[in-house]
């Protein structure tokens, strides 16, 4: 079972589940989750190879979307899903494989294509860090900053660190070896029907007019929706209008 960050009580409506992106955690999702949980629960969790969860040599979208199921079989057996990225791709692959598990589903700026690039340098520049150098987070941030990453994600890849265990809490090299999968998404013979909402960063390029096909050949009730000035990191850049935007579609 996926470590969880529970937030609320359970209520008449059903619970919200959250995944997060890749090199992420549920405590990313703190302050968004503690707002929604005023008319819902809201449960965080922390995706294998990732925080607090288990560690896996696999890392493919079935098995996290099993992970995902397994978390709401848990629940009572529905749940509304938000995934950001890795977590959204997750999301997708539960709601074509566990389908009568999720009753609305809101992907966070990705989709259900491969993507070109990778995130390797990351894992790079964490593996390069000298932790006999660490005693907090901001030496860790240092030197990730003499390696070319961004202010930003220095301070988001700091927060899976355990200084006093001198280690990441992510399963780096499960994470690069399986970089492919994580990159890709597998080919499936299925869809899923239910309400879906396709929220996009308006500066991002991660869901590109080309994806709406096969967005809508595998959600054919997909909706599409943008917040301005927003770009991958939607949720982090524009917190309440991410949180409206997922609140509005939940609600309607």
């Amino acid at each position: 079972m996926l470590n969880t960050i529970i937030h609320g009580d359970p209520t008449d409506t059903p619970p919200l589940l959250i995944a997060h992106g890749l090199y992420g955690s549920a405590r990313n999702w703190g302050v968004i989750a503690r707002r929604l949980s005023d008319e819902r629960q809201v449960i965080a969790v922390d995706m294998r190879n990732h925080s607090q969860s288990l560690w896996s040599e696999e890392h493919d979208y079935p098995d996290l979307a099993s992970d995902l199921a397994e978390v709401i079989e848990g629940l009572g057996g529905s749940a509304d899903v938000v995934g950001h990225s890795m977590g959204g791709k997750a999301a997708m692959m539960l709601a074509l494989q566990h389908g009568g598990l999720v009753r609305k589903l809101a992907v966070a700026d990705i989709a259900p294509v491969t993507y070109g690039h990778s995130q390797i340098q990351f894992i790079e520049a964490m593996r390069a860090v000298d932790f006999s150098r660490v005693t907090r987070r901001s030496d860790a941030a240092e030197q990730l900053a003499e390696q070319g990453v961004d202010p930003a994600l220095q301070s988001f890849f700091t927060q899976s660190l355990d200084i006093e265990g001198k280690r990441w809490l992510l399963n780096l090299d499960a994470l690069a070896s399986e970089m492919p999968k994580i990159m890709g998404f597998p080919e499936i013979d299925a869809h899923w029907g239910g309400p879906a909402l396709f929220l996009a960063g308006a500066n991002s390029d991660y869901v590109l007019p080309e994806h709406r096909d096969k967005i809508k050949t595998l959600f054919p009730a997909a909706r599409f929706a943008k917040i301005p000035g927003a770009g991958h990191w939607l949720h982090a850049e524009k917190p309440r209008e991410f949180e409206a935007a997922v609140r509005a579609f939940l609600n309607a």
